[in-house]
């Protein structure tokens, strides 16, 4: 039982630990709805805390036993045996699964409890902690595949339960368009992703992933998964889908952009760097589009003035530096960033979450101020996750976000692309001192009513407390887990060492010169007649990529029909009759679940395409 099937050697300890126990956590996840719905939120609430510490038994063996003893791979069961291509469903228990597992339950635990307090008047709550519980049993399978079908499964999972939970308010136009705009985007990354799938399970002759690092290193197929990873984590030219997800509720939001959906093209990366770690085109393009993500979506939260929005693209441009550490092919560095972003960014939405809420709902930090006193814990909270942002020594990003940089400049790269990083680093400590600056501290520009009582009830203070916690002390506790044997004295020099926190120092005080000047707090206008569009693409890309996607899945589908109506009635000889579903087609139907249909016939026609000319 405990053998691997291939070299029959027995799995280490650590191995057998991992998959025991990960097994009984997505049972224990998946148990709440076995029992009475009525109570689904609170047994959801439970289920996650006990998985959480059970989880910390695999990743306690492992500090013990170091990733030295262990095996990577463990095969479940095999699935279809055709004589051309056996395909197995192999699951992987290794430093990347067995670290990142307990911070995605401590995450979504913590996601799960505020939402009891701010989910309280949705009738609808006990369906939406199952759509969570969903959300975190798709990530983890995502996370814990050895396979290309259970890292597909998990990969669709994801994108699926997010559209869920972002169109969760779909009476709201708004919610319903965000909703599709995730799906439309998310869709372009899948054509990528199907098409290398498509090619490997035909001419590779297995799905796991060890096979295929062993014997697959093609540009064609290594580009078809960088363009999936870039979608589904929002880079540049795919972002805008992430910015407009904040029209979901607040813990989506959370849960979103901390361990599930924007990180998953992330760690596809760093799951698949073995395909590509020695493919200098591909690590060049992973670094220059993570820069530009970086710096550009740094760039767009300085001009941003909807709260959740700014910490939105905050998101996308850290995104951008792990794409960065993939890039110079540093996948440990990339997957360190990625777990301990998890922390504080999930505590800022949380902390978004409670400011609104006590504001009526009003997300436009120019028609806030002075909550420090209003709302204490808040404030401090924020105030740590914004310091964590920035890289402030000894918070938790200060170990990982540092190191990239200082990699980044002891290595042998693009130009562009350092300079770019640094820029990104600069404008990083702008924003977030603008959003603590104009939340906590500055006195309001315009007249605004504040409520007489601001709430911040227990069940709203325990999660962002334990995730303040985290990102205070769990940094170390990361480092020397997955740099186990790193050397403690300075390796780089001290120019290095010393750029980014002085980087992001002086950005510090310049954004609290221009603070104190007031140059960037305008009062919003009372009738605005344009859409505040700080990306500048929003109108000249999204709107056209959503007519022309949306439209051209129409005309495709509508004209096979029709051509397969004339072939069937035998007039596909007369030249009027070939000619006339061309020339008169009308589109008279838009219902939203065929138009998602019909985008997912353009998917598989493209991986056709795809699989037809590289064959």
């Amino acid at each position: 039982m405990f053998i691997d099937p291939i070299t029959g050697v027995p799995y280490p300890i650590t191995t057998i630990v991992a998959s025991m126990f990960t097994t009984l956590t997505i049972l224990i996840i998946l148990s709440p709805f076995l029992f009475n719905s009525s109570n689904l939120h609170k047994n959801a609430v439970f289920t996650v805390k006990a998985a959480f510490f059970l989880s910390l038994f695999p990743l306690l063996t492992f500090m013990l036993n170091g990733a030295d003893n262990m095996a990577k791979t463990n095969t479940c069961f095999p699935w279809l045996n055709n004589y051309c291509s056996i395909l197995s469903l192999w699951t992987t228990f290794d430093m990347y699964q067995i670290i990142f597992l307990p911070i995605a339950l401590f995450v979504t635990g913590a996601i799960l409890q505020f939402s009891s307090w701010y989910m309280k008047e949705d009738p609808k709550m006990n369906m939406f902690s199952a759509h969570l519980l969903v959300f975190l049993f798709a990530m983890i399978l995502f996370t814990s595949a050895g396979d290309l079908i259970l890292l597909y499964i998990g990969w669709e999972g994801v994108g699926m339960t997010s559209l869920l939970l972002i169109g969760w308010y779909s009476s709201r136009a708004e919610a319903a368009i965000a909703a599709l705009m995730a799906v439309i985007y998310n869709r372009i990354g899948d054509i990528g992703f199907m098409a290398a799938f498509a090619w490997l399970i035909k001419f590779g002759g297995s799905s796991n992933l060890d096979f295929i690092f062993f014997n697959y290193h093609s540009t064609y197929l290594t580009m078809a998964f960088i363009l999936a990873a870039a979608s589904k984590s929002a880079q540049f030219l795919f972002h805008p889908w992430l910015i407009f997800a904040m029209e979901g509720p607040t813990p989506v939001s959370a849960l979103l952009h901390s361990s599930t959906m924007v990180v998953a093209g992330v760690f596809l990366l760093i799951r698949l760097h073995p395909m590509f770690m020695h493919n200098p085109l591909a690590l060049t393009i992973c670094l220059c589009l993570g820069a530009l993500t970086s710096a550009f979506t740094a760039w767009s939260a300085i001009k941003q003035n909807d709260m959740k929005k700014i910490i939105a693209l905050s998101t996308a441009s850290q995104l951008g530096l792990m794409m960065v550490a993939i890039g110079i092919n540093l996948p440990n560095l990339a997957f360190f960033h990625l777990c301990t972003h998890a922390f504080f960014k999930a505590m800022l939405f949380l902390c978004s979450g409670i400011v609104i809420h006590n504001l009526a709902d009003n997300q436009d930090i120019r028609h806030m101020g002075a909550l420090l006193k209003c709302l204490p814990l808040t404030s401090s909270c924020m105030a740590i996750g914004s310091l964590a942002l920035m890289g402030t020594p000894y918070l938790i990003a200060f170990y990982s976000k540092d190191a990239i940089i200082e990699s980044v400049m002891n290595s042998y790269v693009n130009s562009t692309a350092l300079i770019l990083t640094l820029i990104a680093t600069s404008f990083t400590a702008l924003y977030s001192l603008r959003l603590v600056y104009t939340v906590l501290l500055h006195r309001l520009l315009t007249p605004h009513t504040t409520p007489s009582i601001f709430e911040e009830p227990e069940t709203a203070k325990t999660p962002i407390i334990r995730l303040a916690i985290g990102s205070i002390i769990a940094g170390p506790l990361l480092f020397y887990t997955l740099f186990p044997s790193l050397p403690k004295e300075a390796t780089l020099p001290e120019s290095f060492k010393w750029m980014a926190l002085v980087i992001t120092t002086t950005s510090f005080f310049i954004a609290l010169l221009v603070a104190w000047q007031r140059h960037w707090f305008i009062p919003p206008q009372e009738n605005p007649t344009t859409e505040d569009d700080p990306t500048l693409i929003h109108q000249a890309m999204h709107r056209k990529v959503s007519d022309v996607a949306l439209n051209t899945a129409w005309d495709i589908t509508s004209f096979g029909i029709e051509f397969a109506f004339w072939k069937r009635m035998g007039l596909d000889a007369l030249p009027s009759a070939q000619m006339r579903p061309i020339q008169h087609l009308q589109v008279s139907h838009k219902g939203l679940l065929q138009l998602y249909l019909a985008t997912y016939f353009i998917t598989l026609n493209e991986a056709l395409i795809f699989l037809y000319i590289f064959s």
